[in-house]
């Protein structure tokens, strides 16, 4: 999935990005309005890597790099079987679609799919849409189907955060789409095989979910940490 021509091919020193986490920029592809790439804002690995414990230092600075960690999630057994046996749909019924790695004027990049509505914007996250609100029988019925879709495909995240996540109704429906957050850490991805193992796995990242969600739309003025101690 990775694009290793050498040289620059996508640039984008004229462009601001229409998102920012704490790790990665996410531009418009300057070429295809339908994908967006995702850029590592190195600063903060170094940041990162100051921080941890020199026992972790040890282990470098790979497992901090948001793009490395992302390639490396989207090739997890479940998404290669899943491929293997012609199950596309299914895989990318609520992950974009993954473009591998792509060289840009500001270092090496993801590329996928950007998530638009029917109207053509750009896909709001579910943490805009729930934060202080009530969820909606119609988002609600959007957020049982992402659920059943892990239980389903047996695909692996870590922990499951509303800004993670985007909604759009470009099928008619709101339907979700993590874009951000994929994968398991090493242990947990080395233990899937084991029967059962995933199906554990994957409650319990939806069971804090459901927390997540809770505490977003109302946390009464408590921390993210207190309240999970208070459920």
């Amino acid at each position: 999935m990775r694009n290793d021509q050498p040289g620059i091919h996508v640039d984008l020193s004229n462009l601001s990005p229409f998102a920012q986490g704490a790790n990665r920029y996410c531009f418009q592809h300057p070429n295809n309005p339908d994908r967006c790439v995702k850029v590592i804002r190195p600063e903060n690995i170094k940041a990162r890597y100051r921080r941890q414990s020199p026992v972790k230092r040890v282990l470098g600075t790979a497992r901090l790099n948001d793009n490395t960690q992302e390639l490396k999630a989207h090739g997890q057994p479940a998404i290669r079987q899943l491929l293997r046996a012609g199950e596309e749909n299914t895989v990318w019924a609520h992950l974009p679609r993954f473009y591998g790695s792509v060289e840009t004027s500001l270092g090496p990049a993801n590329e996928s799919e950007l998530i638009r509505c029917a109207d053509g914007s750009v896909a709001p996250t579910l943490e805009s849409l729930i934060r202080g609100k009530k969820v909606t029988p119609e988002l609600q019925e959007a957020i049982s189907r992402f659920e059943a879709w892990l239980a389903e495909t047996r695909i692996l995240t870590r922990n499951l955060l509303p800004h993670n996540l985007v909604v759009t109704d470009r099928s008619g429906q709101l339907e979700l789409f993590l874009v951000d957050g994929l994968g398991a850490p090493t242990i947990p991805q080395a233990l899937a095989g084991a029967p059962g193992w995933s199906e554990r796995y994957i409650a319990r990242k939806i069971a804090r979910f459901h927390t997540r969600l809770a505490w977003e739309q109302d946390n009464q003025g408590f921390s993210w940490e207190d309240f999970q101690r208070l459920r």
